[in-house]
């Protein structure tokens, strides 16, 4: 959405776009305690997991979440960008975010260097290094176990790492396999996401609106329409709000109203009725 059409409404920003600035995210309190706990547990290495179905909010969990680790004094964050490789692209991704030159075909020299990286972060600071994996539903059960026994040492006493691991149901139901139980059973910190309030969405748009240069964007009755039909999720929330800050930008409309709703997600008649209906006009 241009300049243009953001300022018929006085907004700095679209505030329902994927990239609005961290510091306008709405955070609930349940939020501020996994983040809280989070931080905490950068201080000692270990296992967080934010879950969720998709568009519940897991990924703005985990920019707020960055955003509050960067500012802390010495603390490393590397944010996995490709979940879904083997392992070879894993430890050369891996060597990349944690500054060291990786042989991908040799493992054991691989997790060697790395953990010799990390101890000597550890040694300086008080924080682990921190790695975020988004779409962590995606990792290959041999990238998370590895990664499970890269991160620990002296008998699983020692971490090395802090891996924070956001994913959907699916990834939830694997942690519970035999496979990757070992991994799931070292989650310390939880955050599952359920399906939002009507009252909780209410919430966030206000907040949006607001830090977006402009609370009165939308009638209060439009905003708890668009919050009973999006069915808890966010981000078709988002999705059904931004189709009609456009719409009214188009027709440069002073507030978004219900009557706009309507017109806008009004359900086309079937062919048959169409049909009749023109028919009788006749």
């Amino acid at each position: 959405m241009n300049k243009n059409l953001l300022s018929v409404f006085g907004l700095k920003w679209n505030p329902f776009s994927p990239d609005v600035p961290v510091e306008a995210l709405h955070v609930s309190p349940k939020v501020e305690n996994f983040c809280w706990r989070t931080e905490n547990l950068a201080r000692e290495g270990g296992f967080a997991l934010v879950s969720g179905e998709p568009g519940g909010g897991k990924s703005v969990v985990l920019r707020l979440l960055v955003e509050r680790l960067t500012a802390l004094r010495d603390v490393k964050v590397g944010l996995l960008s490709r979940p879904q490789a083997a392992l070879a692209d894993f430890f050369r991704e891996m060597g990349e975010l944690f500054g060291v030159q990786l042989q991908p075909h040799n493992r054991w020299v691989g997790s060697k260097l790395l953990r010799e990286k990390w101890q000597s972060h550890i040694d300086a600071a008080l924080f682990r290094p921190v790695l975020v994996v988004d779409e962590a539903q995606e990792m290959q059960s041999s990238v998370l176990n590895e990664l499970r026994l890269m991160c620990s040492t002296r008998l699983d006493s020692h971490q090395l790492l802090t891996t924070v691991l956001a994913g959907d149901g699916r990834l939830v139901d694997r942690l519970r396999s035999d496979e990757l139980l070992p991994l799931g059973s070292r989650m310390r910190v939880r955050l599952p996401l359920e399906r939002a309030t009507p009252e909780e969405m209410v919430e966030t748009l206000r907040h949006l609106l607001a830090k977006a240069g402009n609370a009165k964007v939308m009638t209060a009755e439009l905003m708890a329409t668009l919050c009973e039909h999006a069915t808890g999720n966010y981000r078709t929330l988002m999705t059904m709000a931004g189709e009609l800050l456009a719409e009214g930008a188009q027709r440069e409309v002073k507030q978004l109203d219900e009557k706009l709703y309507f017109e806008v997600f009004a359900v086309p008649p079937p062919a048959e009725q169409l049909k009749v209906a023109q028919s009788r006009r006749r």
